[in-house]
């Protein structure tokens, strides 16, 4: 039997797409929502080197992270994306944040186990089934509801590799294993996981609400992260309802339905003046990075500060921003340093080159060793207003 080229291009293309997980963001996994909110805090985590060559720290955003913790009368639910202590290596301005969020969980629990505590996180923790995360064990232990993500749900980012992992390597699971070295720490892990791992899904969120507050941020609780430079927003008494229901749909992939429960008041409770509030998620927080740099007043500011600059439809409009007259800046990440591991400039570097090319003003972070981790885009529009997004 003969096979045209054509046809048979057209069998393996249907066997690599068909069943490919393309819908959660068609269904309503992408969020938003807005409010009006009074008391909004930006807090900053940054990491310098003095004139005497003395690494400094001034850290705000766990601190706060705490005090939420502590303050909480109802509930905490909190959702990170590393927890762990992989490369941890002590050192001036170093902090063991993972332990420390922990520790200060399970106290609440002991001396208030009437507060309901969720804590959900991504898998990576765990290196995708391969090395059981202790801390995560304890937290479980104290009553605390810790939700892995299921990252199977979530749409396909590499494609034309996921059909043919589910196809041939997801019926077996994933369990412990000494098959590679653990890329990232000490143990070793099974050839399984590093294949799961390819699928390149992630829960990348890094939230905490309670009744009372709501923070969103770019850091992560990673003993390995804890002097990288970082930028959250607080606010208190307003907007908690976002936060719970956005966690929902987490709540909802993951197999943990019994967990989704009205909380953190309502919009009717909000104050009726004061900033507008919006929380997005996925796909709608670069559909509104879009919307502001296509808004911006001219002339105006654009300030942008970011570790990873890539996308190519966020770099058109910056540079779209500065034909039109905007005053447009840029701070990236050198990408050169991950967790004492080197890095060879990609991706900032290629997109800076382009950046510069068109006369836009862009400085490296100084870095020593901690990475820039920011995502913040400030926007001024008409009318004397502006536009801060972050997390």
């Amino acid at each position: 039997m003969r096979i045209s080229f054509f046809g048979l291009s057209l069998l393996i293309m249907s066997t690599v797409f068909s069943g490919c997980v393309v819908g959660l963001e068609r269904k309503g996994f992408a969020y938003s929502a807005e409010t009006r909110a009074e008391n909004v805090q930006l807090l900053v985590d940054e990491t310098w080197v003095d004139e005497s060559g003395e690494r400094q720290v001034r850290q705000e955003i766990f601190d706060s992270v705490f005090e939420m913790i502590d303050e909480a009368d109802e509930f905490v639910l909190v959702d990170f994306f590393l927890v762990n202590d992989f490369l941890y290596e002590p050192g001036p301005g170093m902090r063991p944040l993972s332990r420390e969020l922990a520790d200060r969980l399970i106290q609440k629990r002991r001396a208030r186990p009437d507060v309901e505590i969720i804590f959900i996180t991504d898998p990576i923790n765990s290196v995708y089934g391969s090395i059981e995360s202790s801390l995560f064990a304890e937290l479980e232990s104290a009553g605390v509801h810790v939700v892995w993500t299921h990252l199977d749900k979530l749409r396909d980012s590499n494609f034309i590799y996921s059909k043919p992992w589910r196809l041939l390597v997801k019926p077996w699971g994933v369990s412990p294993g000494n098959t590679l070295a653990n890329p990232m720490g000490d143990g070793r892990i099974s050839l399984r996981s590093m294949l799961k791992l390819l699928n390149f899904k992630a829960n990348h969120r890094k939230l905490t609400v309670t009744e009372k507050s709501l923070l969103v941020t770019s850091g992560n609780p990673h003993d390995a992260s804890s002097a990288h430079g970082n930028v959250a927003l607080r606010v208190d008494g307003a907007g908690m309802w976002m936060g719970n229901d956005a966690e929902a749909a987490v709540l909802r992939i993951s197999g943990a339905e019994e967990l989704i429960a009205a909380r953190g008041g309502s919009r009717a409770l909000d104050p009726q003046s004061g900033h507008r509030l919006e929380l997005l998620t996925e796909r709608k927080i670069k559909d509104k990075a879009l919307d502001m740099l296509e808004a911006a007043a001219v002339p105006g500011r654009i300030e942008l500060s970011m570790f990873y600059l890539a996308d190519r439809d966020i770099v058109r409009a910056l540079l779209d921003a500065k034909q039109r007259g905007c005053e447009v800046r840029v701070i990236l990440d050198p990408s050169k340093d991950a967790f004492g591991r080197t890095k060879n400039g990609v991706p900032n570097r290629q997109t800076a080159a382009r950046l510069v090319k068109k006369e836009i003003p862009l400085r490296w972070a100084a870095t020593h060793g901690e990475q820039f981790h920011v995502k913040m885009l400030y926007v001024e529009l008409d009318n004397d207003l502006a536009t801060l997004l972050l997390g």
